[in-house]
């Protein structure tokens, strides 16, 4: 009788342990390798126009910066579940790219580049759970508002200024500590759904700062709020979307790689986005087409402040290009936004910027590809543009993955 029972109880035992989920972290790494330079338009006038403007040709952001360099980026992704539908992320990254200078100058800044002293550190950290069957809630002590809308663009750039359909008024972004709600619609598997986004970001660390006027909420804060409302599936997907920057006086929130004129601002920036993509039901002639649009507007109290930008991209990318497994991209629009108008002074409209941008990934194996790049870039200054300062850039970039 006592055998019996015992084994009663086991049974109900493992049936309970079979139901409960046991906290799992899970570790995914990728080491990028970039090798390449950058070239100037014409090295000597640049060099001779920053003398006549009493600024440093070798410092950063020169025109001195075209050495052919060796950099990497690496990367450890560590996902952690405690129910199975919520996630702990924390990734750890390094990289040597020196800050300002080359492939981290800021007029060519490349998407995967990580500047640095090979110093690992902690860069994201947020936890995200879910509310019901389609709300999601993230908090994040280091986290970018973009991670907490959905994606609205299929095309992976080399140039960081064409990232997420355009890094400028609208998802130009910076780490800080923030929150933020999604909603999706639930819907079957493959069919479009509506989906809606808000989240609130402390841009560059200052929600941590005690100081008077800064931490999450103060009046010197250069607060970042994103919303998005967008509708289709994992084939196509349109999405409207709107920023508000606030900052102190003369403060520069986060605006991506955008010219000065358009990054200067002593009232908060408002900016408004479109967002979208289209893949083909099958890999051919026909591209993945991703493209963004930007517009911001501000009213300045003082003069030499922006007060209103624009920006815009086009990506197309050919799966299975040539080889299956390889992929051919190429990118072009504005280096993300320009000045439209500038209180009492010259804008960038005479000056646009102007990048364009193509690449190869080949696929050696499952968990390595090498890929070619080349890229252009006319005016990244906009009105402020130094002469022969127009860079031709190229690599080749090295990913593996584990």
């Amino acid at each position: 009788i006592v055998k019996g029972r015992v084994d009663g109880l086991e049974a109900r035992v493992g049936e309970l342990e079979a139901t409960q989920f046991s906290t799992t972290t899970k570790l995914k790494g990728q080491a990028d390798f970039f090798m390449g330079g950058v070239g100037y338009d014409d090295r000597g006038d640049c060099v001779d126009d920053m003398i006549d403007h009493g600024k440093d040709p070798y410092g950063k952001d020169g025109c001195t910066d075209d050495a052919f360099v060796f950099n990497y980026r690496y990367t450890l992704n560590l996902n952690t579940s405690f129910t199975g539908k919520d996630l702990l992320y924390a990734r750890i990254r390094a990289g040597n790219a020196e800050s300002g200078y080359g492939f981290a100058n800021s007029n060519h800044y490349l998407s995967d580049i990580k500047s640095g002293e090979s110093d690992l550190k902690v860069d994201k950290l947020w936890y995200t759970f879910p509310v019901g069957k389609s709300v999601k809630v993230t908090v994040g002590a280091l986290v970018e508002n973009y991670y907490m809308v959905e994606t609205p663009t299929r095309y992976k750039p080399i140039l960081k200024a064409f990232k997420l359909g355009g890094y400028g008024a609208v998802m130009g972004a910076s780490t800080g500590q923030g929150f933020g709600i999604q909603w999706r619609q639930d819907v079957e598997p493959g069919e479009a759904a509506f989906n809606l986004a808000a989240n609130y970001v402390a841009d560059g660390g200052e929600g941590a700062d005690a100081k008077q006027g800064l931490g999450m909420f103060g009046d010197d804060t250069d607060g970042l709020f994103l919303s998005q409302v967008g509708y289709g599936n994992r084939k196509w997907h349109v999405s409207a979307l709107y920023a508000y920057k606030h900052g102190s006086e003369g403060s520069k929130p986060a605006m991506g790689y955008s010219t000065p004129r358009a990054s200067d601002y002593d009232e908060p920036l408002h900016a408004v986005g479109l967002r979208a993509y289209w893949t083909p039901e099958e890999s051919g002639f026909i591209p993945t087409i991703s493209a963004g649009f930007d517009y911001g507007w501000s009213d300045p109290d003082l003069d030499f402040h922006t007060e209103e930008v624009k920006g815009w991209m086009i990506g197309l990318n050919w799966n299975d290009a040539f080889m299956e497994g390889n992929k051919l991209g190429l990118g072009f629009g504005s280096y993300s936004s320009y000045a439209m108008d500038y209180k009492e002074a010259g804008d960038d409209q005479d000056d646009v910027p102007f990048a364009i941008e193509g690449y190869y990934d080949f696929q050696v194996t499952d968990n390595i590809t090498v890929t070619p790049a080349i890229f252009y870039i006319t005016n990244a200054d906009g009105r402020d543009q130094l002469d022969g300062a127009d860079s031709l850039g190229g690599l080749v970039k090295t990913t593996f993955k584990f």
